[in-house]
């Protein structure tokens, strides 16, 4: 493995208060030939864990980490890839608004502290989609209350920063509980040639209020290549040669070729993993607590619209999977990982990683090269399992990159607080 390679996906960062809450951020390593540059400023592989302070790290970076674990225990709500992006969007635009707040309150003596009124809006979000966490998410606000505080830290008021951060959090479980989950039925499968066969399809965040969005179809994909017409053959032809030479890579007594690798490793990641990247950067670049709050705030309000946005082309198209082509044919076609069930048209990693990957590079354009080269690995990675072709990935990247654009374009400019309307 490349030393580039480790230093993107070995990421392990925290501090003596992070390591206090149990959430060492690291990164699952995998081999891949189209590995992306590593960011120039990300610390050296294998950096230990105390070589960051917290007060480098900062609550809204702890706090979304203890989002994270929540949303990947096997169980828990909103765990699938397309939904994770609705609790780490309340979860940190709900930091965001609390810092905001903090920073502007008119007091007598100290000011409020934005860190708290980050973990008091963090721990109301989270209390309240995940109800059965109380005593870890307790745990979690006491170790922070009992770390020693930098100098900064010191001169704020902990009590009312968390009081007020209590506050923007409830208004944001508030505005949460109104989001129309569920609110649209999928539209109805056409049922001809080429189109995607199956049952109770996943349907993303489609339907449900956006943050940015004013439509469901917005950024409805152009249509594509008619079944059956050459651009379809060769592109079906170009995924089944890639399936064949992978398939006889393991047959010739190599279990896990590289590009087998990186199809298993994205099909277990997603918009978490994603927020492992955007706060390995942030704490990378040392940005402040608003700043650190804002980013992951754009990134996820991102990732909630474009599961929107990706799963109203997949249920306007209905178009076939190509493991489903192959079987109509009789051609031989193996699928290395689990087969999504929703259509195939466009790629659900690519609309993500496309929609993260470009706030992240607004955020930090030194690391734009890096960035691009996730949002290429995580499409690839899936034509490498067997479940898309190449022109679901073009679109798919295409509608993240919209998507985030419309996010960086209407947010809320200067010191003030995203809208909840």
């Amino acid at each position: 493995m490349s030393q580039s390679h480790r230093s993107s996906h070995d990421r392990v960062l925290g501090g003596r208060w992070l390591a206090a809450f149990g959430m060492a951020l690291t990164l699952t390593a995998c081999g891949d030939a189209l590995t992306p540059p590593a960011p120039a400023t990300m610390s050296a592989p294998g950096a230990s864990a105390s070589a960051v302070k917290f007060w480098e790290v900062g609550s809204s970076v702890a706090w979304n980490a203890t989002a994270r674990e929540l949303v990947a225990v096997p169980g828990n709500a909103f765990g699938s890839p397309p939904l994770q992006p609705r609790v780490l969007s309340y979860v940190s635009v709900a930091q965001y608004n609390a810092i905001v707040a903090a920073q502007d309150a008119k007091v007598v003596g100290k000011q409020p502290s934005p860190a708290a009124a980050a973990a008091g809006a963090s721990f109301e979000v989270l209390k309240a989609l995940y109800p059965g966490s109380i005593a870890l998410l307790n745990a979690r606000l006491a170790a922070q209350k009992a770390a020693e505080p930098w100098s900064g830290e010191k001169s704020k008021d902990w009590a009312a920063g968390e009081a007020i951060g209590r506050q923007v959090g409830l208004a944001v479980v508030a505005y949460a509980a109104t989001d129309a989950v569920g609110k649209l039925p999928a539209p109805a499968n056409p049922g001809l040639a080429g189109n995607w066969t199956g049952t109770n399809s996943v349907l993303g965040l489609y339907g449900w209020r956006t943050w940015a969005m004013t439509s469901d179809d917005q950024f409805r994909a152009p249509p594509p290549p008619a079944f059956g017409s050459q651009a379809f053959l060769d592109d079906f032809e170009e995924l089944r040669t890639m399936n064949a030479e992978i398939a006889a890579e393991i047959a010739a007594g190599n279990p896990l070729p590289e590009r087998l690798k990186i199809a298993q490793f994205w099909a277990a990641n997603g918009a978490i993993y994603l927020n492992q990247i955007a706060t390995t950067l942030i704490v990378d670049h040392h940005k402040s607590e608003i700043e650190a709050a804002r980013i992951l705030a754009l990134a996820n309000m991102a990732g909630f619209d474009v599961m929107d946005a990706c799963f109203d082309s997949k249920l306007a198209y209905y178009y076939i999977r190509p493991s489903q082509y192959a079987a109509s044919i009789g051609a031989t076609f193996t699928l290395f990982v689990g087969l999504p069930n929703h259509p195939s048209y466009p790629s659900g990693h690519s609309c993500s990683t496309g929609a993260y990957a470009t706030v992240l590079q607004d955020a930090f354009p030194e690391d734009a090269a890096y960035l691009q080269g996730l949002i290429e690995e995580a499409g690839v990675a899936r034509m490498y399992g067997g479940l898309h072709y190449r022109f679901d990935l073009l679109a798919g990247r295409e509608i993240g990159r919209k998507v985030a654009d419309l996010v960086l374009e209407t947010a809320p400019k200067g010191h003030a607080p995203i809208p909840l309307d």
